[in-house]
């Protein structure tokens, strides 16, 4: 008997609607047996009871346990569609994330924003593709902060197309030490999806968390 509460429990873990019909399933099926046994007990020696009551409980537990899970989905169902709508508000903007994940298209190029610790008297530039290998290494202009733009052009001649790349930046004051420099990526919003409850900003081919969503401009103002 035991194993019939087991697969009950077990039922629990998958979408809730199909949890509630096999769990449905396997009540009818216990209620049978259990019909079965006491049409057939010895009425000298009546079955004890009290294992399928027991039983009987854990069932309870279960569709309840399940029914609670469904309600939970819904809500977080709601939600999302929720989060979409108020995402939908960022097309068309100028947005910043805290990250150093940028795209790069045919007709824009990849952008970054960065600050440095402190002044900066030389920046070194390493982009790289996201399987971590270098495609370009540059000087730019250094400062205590500043944009960057890549347009995909090779210092070696030719161009690394488009696609998604990580700027990393090494930054030295004028003593020649180490000075942190941070990246954000800057880009105008143009698609808005919604993956694994999780609201996604498409940002000029890269695609970016919402979670990581730092400051949002309006290409209006």
């Amino acid at each position: 008997m035991n194993n019939l509460a087991v697969a009950g429990q077990a039922q629990a873990t998958i979408a809730p609607g199909g949890a509630l019909n096999a769990l449905s399933a396997d009540m009818d099926m216990f209620l049978k047996m259990l019909t079965t046994q006491m049409q057939n007990q010895d009425p000298l020696d009546p079955m004890d009871t009290s294992e399928y009551t027991q039983q009987m409980v854990q069932f309870s537990a279960v569709e309840q346990s399940i029914q609670q899970n469904a309600t939970l989905e819904s809500i977080l169902a709601t939600l999302s569609t929720q989060d979409m709508a108020k995402a939908a508000n960022f097309l068309g903007t100028h947005a910043e994330f805290a990250s150093p994940v940028s795209g790069l298209t045919s007709s824009e190029p990849a952008q970054w924003s960065w600050e440095a610790d402190r002044p900066v008297t030389s920046l070194t530039a390493t982009i790289k593709n996201l399987a971590g290998q270098v495609i370009e290494t540059r000087e730019i202009p250094a400062g205590p902060n500043g944009e960057f733009e890549w347009d995909g052009t090779l210092s070696s001649g030719g161009n690394a197309g488009a696609g998604v790349y990580v700027l990393e930046l090494a930054g030295a004051d004028s003593n020649g030490t180490s000075v942190p420099v941070g990246v954000r990526s800057v880009g105008t919003v143009d698609d808005v999806t919604l993956a694994n409850g999780t609201v996604q900003l498409g940002v000029n081919g890269a695609t970016m968390p919402a979670s990581v969503l730092v400051r949002m401009v309006s290409n209006d103002g």
